[in-house]
């Protein structure tokens, strides 16, 4: 079984490290996540992890690439909107590790 040792908890993963149960996520535990994918987590990496988790909450998926540029696009304006700033903040993937990091689902058309 996959998981994430938390406090005195072992939190669900799946077996790519995407937490099984959303509820499980705070903010703690999206540092965890992202200490494991190398990526120490700035003021613009929580601006898009909240994102993404805002995102969620009201459609109940997580943001493909594509949707995930539009809709940060549209919400926080072009120079954020665009994979190339994205992939500096998350280099493997932006949807794939943003999404992973705050506690959200793969989204379906991520490989």
């Amino acid at each position: 079984m996959n998981h994430i040792d938390y406090q005195d908890r072992k939190i669900e993963t799946d077996h790519q490290g995407y937490l099984k149960q959303v509820s499980d996520w705070n903010e703690e535990i999206a540092e965890i996540i992202a200490k494991g994918e190398d990526i120490e987590l700035s003021a613009a990496h929580w601006e898009v992890i909240r994102f993404v988790r805002d995102f969620y909450l009201e459609f109940k998926t997580s943001p493909a690439i594509r949707v995930l540029v539009k809709a940060i696009g549209q919400k926080l304006g072009a120079d954020k909107g665009n994979s190339k700033y994205l992939y500096t903040l998350f280099p493997v993937g932006p949807a794939k590790q943003a999404t992973k990091i705050a506690g959200l689902p793969k989204p379906a058309k991520c490989i």
